[in-house]
């Protein structure tokens, strides 16, 4: 089946269970999860496997073992590309990410290193103002309120330095684009895009453990 967007359907179905989102909601309209949400994202990450990485899709439910909010499942539908993206649908349209969202201890080190260092820093700096200049969100996990500890408060890049990970977004709000093939342009546009930050962060901060 080739990717043709996602249907009208699939966002009414995300607008119920934003108001009733309780396993009699999720059983009732399991059948529209399955045909209007679920099967088309399949199609987009087949289609984008090939360039992009295999994709693999979150499961619907929430870990609410230690969250106060118990809501049994997640309002949006999310996959990760094993090349570095994330695509995700939500009644408020359609998303993409890029980057690294959550960094280890050994990862963060690394990540300040070559911040800190003036060529690596500096080429990090341009890839950056070349995404915003597209209108592309940059975003971390967290941010330290001051300077990490052997870093000069007076750097530079202190603004970057006090990133505890770094990541790439862009919401595109419901359009009626989003039921067609086209939808897959907007993701690819986006994952081409912010491949050199996915380049530089592969370079520089590799996987855990490394």
């Amino acid at each position: 089946m080739s990717f043709q967007g996602w249907p009208a359907e699939a966002l009414e179905f995300y607008e119920g269970l934003e108001a009733e989102n309780s396993k009699d909601y999720w059983s009732s309209h399991k059948d529209v999860y399955e045909r209007c949400v679920r099967e088309p994202m399949e199609a987009l990450l087949e289609e984008l496997a090939a360039r992009f990485g295999e994709g693999k899709i979150f499961r619907p439910n929430r870990d609410i073992r230690f969250s106060a909010d118990k809501s049994p499942y997640k309002t949006h539908i999310g996959a990760v590309l094993e090349g570095g993206g994330y695509v995700q649908l939500s009644a408020d349209g359609l998303g993409a990410g890029s980057g690294c969202y959550v960094m280890t201890p050994d990862q963060l080190a690394r990540f300040r290193e070559a911040v800190a260092e003036e060529k690596s820093g500096r080429a990090l700096e341009s890839v950056i103002a070349k995404l915003t200049r597209a209108d592309i969100e940059m975003m971390s996990h967290n941010r330290l309120k001051s300077a990490p500890r052997g870093y000069a408060k007076d750097h530079p890049r202190i603004e970057l330095l006090r990133h505890k990970s770094l990541a790439a977004w862009r919401q595109w709000p419901v359009e009626p684009w989003l039921g067609t093939a086209e939808a897959k342009s907007h993701v690819v546009g986006f994952l081409k895009a912010t491949r050199p930050l996915n380049d530089w962060l592969s370079e520089h901060v590799g996987v855990a453990g490394d």
